[in-house]
């Protein structure tokens, strides 16, 4: 990942890295964060590597149009858009798939277990955890009617698209598989019901277009990765998985403990509105600021045991994995609801096991992004 060289100290909360000013500290995160009149979301969908011409060409081959979505949108419209994505994703209908989730984890969990029995390799990624945000979604809102895969395929290429660094010949292929697939949007924001419905009496259509994008992105991706990553360090934590087992180690808890350690987003942007001083240094107007919020996790400040595992442990839900302010995740609660969900089903699975291969994560500004945790019982 592009953080991977990035060093951050309690001495240094606010750092020049490249082209950003990189902020790490908890306390500074939250400030940018809550002062969207300082520190505008304008710059959170920004390419990490700029477009050409060609690409760009092949993006509006497809009517490629991004109006500004939830993250990125500091416009009088932003209010009116994120309340009808609250009431398509509230707690109360959130909670009522849980149960429907259930099921469907048990059942997988099973055909794995069986798996890993008789000598199995498995990919709790591939087999379990990817599609499972994507089909709750699903049922939240109303989505285009196309395969799994194909819609998988569109959110990681967007993710690529915007926050990775690519060459041109990438960008091409990137450009068409998010081009062809927000047309399919552009479609369905016709005609789409619900939350499309409400987004559409609101005169812009390409509001409704940016709303979708956004969620398919950032509603269903990020989840199916952060389950992953869980999973993959539960495979560390043997006690907790024992406690968990014995119940005395609580789910939420551990949910809680996962989003602060490895959380999905890294990194998210914000550009300042005008000279500021942030943490003692100088940040011009116009200057992009990177809220580094995995190690706004990890801050000395906020927990007794900031790179350990314990969960429950006090500031462990300080977390700032779904941001804060104005613009924090609308998908909070159904990202926990899923955790948990996976966390109390499929903990198992991760006892006794020898990891074949780990999730890799690949070079990308804010997602880690990984693509396989394959296992099999020692």
């Amino acid at each position: 990942m592009l953080f991977r060289t990035w060093e951050a100290s309690a001495e240094s909360p606010v750092v020049r890295q490249g082209d950003h000013v990189l902020v790490s500290s908890h306390a500074l995160v939250r400030q940018v964060l809550a002062d969207p009149e300082t520190f505008a979301p304008d710059n959170a969908l920004d390419a990490v590597t700029p477009i050409p011409v060609a690409a760009l060409r092949v993006l509006a081959g497809h009517g490629f149009r991004l109006p500004p979505t939830l993250a990125n949108n500091g416009t009088p419209s932003h209010p009116a858009v994120r309340a009808l994505a609250e009431q398509a994703l509230h707690p109360h209908r959130v909670a009522a798939q849980a149960d429907w989730l259930t099921g469907i984890v048990r059942r997988r969990v099973a055909a794995l277990a069986t798996r890993l029995r008789s000598g199995e390799t498995v990919d709790l990624y591939a087999d379990l955890t990817s599609d499972l945000p994507l089909l709750v979604l699903g049922r939240l809102v109303d989505l285009p009617d196309d395969d799994v895969r194909v819609v998988k395929e569109f959110s990681r290429a967007a993710l690529e698209l915007f926050w990775a660094p690519v060459d041109l010949d990438r960008q091409l292929a990137l450009a068409e598989t998010v081009g062809h697939y927000h047309a399919v949007l552009r479609k369905h924001a016709e005609q789409g019901e619900g939350m499309i419905a409400g987004l559409r009496a609101l005169g812009d259509p390409d509001l409704v277009v940016g709303a979708l994008f956004f969620l398919l992105v950032a509603g269903q991706e990020t989840t199916s990765q952060f389950l992953t990553l869980l999973l993959h360090r539960l495979a560390t934590e043997p006690a907790v998985v024992t406690g968990l087992a014995r119940g005395t180690v609580r789910v939420d808890d551990v949910v809680e403990e996962g989003l602060r350690l490895v959380p999905p987003i890294t990194t998210w942007r914000r550009v300042a509105t005008r000279t500021v001083s942030l943490g003692g240094v100088e940040v011009a107007a116009g200057a992009s600021i990177l809220l580094w919020l995995a190690e706004a996790g990890r801050d000395p400040s906020m927990t007794p045991h900031p790179q350990d595992f314990v969960p429950g442990q006090r500031g462990s839900r300080r977390h700032l994995a779904f941001g804060a302010g104005a613009h924090r995740c609308v998908g909070a609660q159904l990202s926990r609801m899923e955790a948990a969900v996976v966390v109390a089903e499929a903990a198992a699975l991760v006892r006794e096991i020898d990891v074949v291969r780990a999730p890799w994560c690949p070079d990308n500004l804010s997602f880690r992004m990984p693509d396989a945790f394959q296992i099999r019982r020692s």
